[in-house]
């Protein structure tokens, strides 16, 4: 097994961070609760736990560590996942992008750089889909409430939902 520098280290946390923001940032353009922070540091926390595991404990469990990364991002997500009464259940994409970007973070700081990009990239094509999707679906609705009266003030901008007042 060839020695990995310290700047390798760095540049993998590096790799899955920026990643990671740059799905939160779709995100977050489109008014979901986690955004561009959030996946950073999912990522680059994933990417950290499977350094330290692999570098700092020589001969150690990694598979142990990458165990806890999962089950703790599966508690993480389970706190996005919201019911709301007649509304049914909302977050789940969200936590799944957490939990997938988690798998990004770990598979970078594995060293796995393609499976990594991979994942990241098609991440990103998956919930960049929902925003397009969402897009359409609210398009005709955009001046009305779900009941169907008019609203007041602007049309929703499609793309770009900087509040969730079209919930209402």
């Amino acid at each position: 097994m060839e020695a990995v520098t310290e700047w390798e280290l760095v540049g993998r946390v590096v790799l899955a961070a920026a990643l990671g923001y740059l799905i939160g940032l779709e995100r977050e353009l489109t008014g979901q609760p986690a955004g561009e922070r959030t996946h950073a540091l999912v990522a680059l926390g994933a990417a950290g736990f499977a350094l330290i595991s692999g570098s700092a404990f020589p001969g150690g469990d990694t598979a142990r560590v990458a165990a806890g990364v999962v089950t703790g991002l599966g508690f993480l997500g389970a706190g996005m996942i919201l019911k709301k009464r007649g509304e049914g259940v909302q977050g789940l994409t969200t936590a799944a992008g957490i939990w997938a970007v988690g798998a990004m973070g770990l598979g970078i700081g594995a060293g796995m750089y393609l499976l990594g990009i991979t994942t990241a990239a098609l991440v990103g094509l998956i919930v960049a889909s929902e925003s397009a999707e969402l897009g359409r679906e609210i398009g005709p609705l955009a001046g009305q409430h779900r009941d169907g009266r008019p609203r007041g003030g602007q049309p929703l901008r499609l793309g770009r939902c900087q509040s969730a007042d079209w919930l209402e």
